[in-house]
């Protein structure tokens, strides 16, 4: 009869010493992970703009607007008016008798919105919408 090695038999030994001295379980390793994994996609992932009942959040709609239709938006703002411009002016804030003035100062931002991200463009629209906000 042929006999094992004696160099893995000693790998294996350390191995399962290692794992039961350290009192570490798969099973607490495993829920571990798992419980990592679930904090950090329910944080990072859009899960967090939604509310309950499906419905995003307020203090997302303004980002989700951007990010869904920033092509939309721009085309709006060179031209200084449309349903994406108008719809981020009052998610902004503005009052509906100051949405034109806004409209047209959006229109000027318009050269340092062209080549903006939609997390760059909402910072820029933000700022632009508080000086018509009461």
């Amino acid at each position: 009869m042929r006999q094992m090695p004696v160099q893995p038999l000693i790998l294996v030994s350390v191995v399962a010493l290692f794992l039961f001295s350290t009192g570490c379980t798969i099973k607490a390793t495993l829920e571990q992970i798992t419980d990592t994994t679930s904090n950090i996609t329910g944080t990072t992932s859009g899960a967090a703009w939604w509310s309950e009942d499906g419905q995003i959040k307020p203090d997302f709609k303004a980002m989700a607007l951007v990010s869904f239709n920033h092509e939309n938006l721009r085309q709006d703002l060179a031209a200084g008016r449309g349903e994406y411009l108008a719809s981020m002016s009052r998610l902004l804030g503005v009052p509906e008798e100051r949405q034109p003035a806004f409209c047209s100062a959006a229109q000027a931002d318009y050269a340092n919105t062209v080549n903006q991200d939609p997390v760059a463009l909402l910072a820029l629209l933000r700022n632009r919408s508080k000086s018509f906000i009461d």
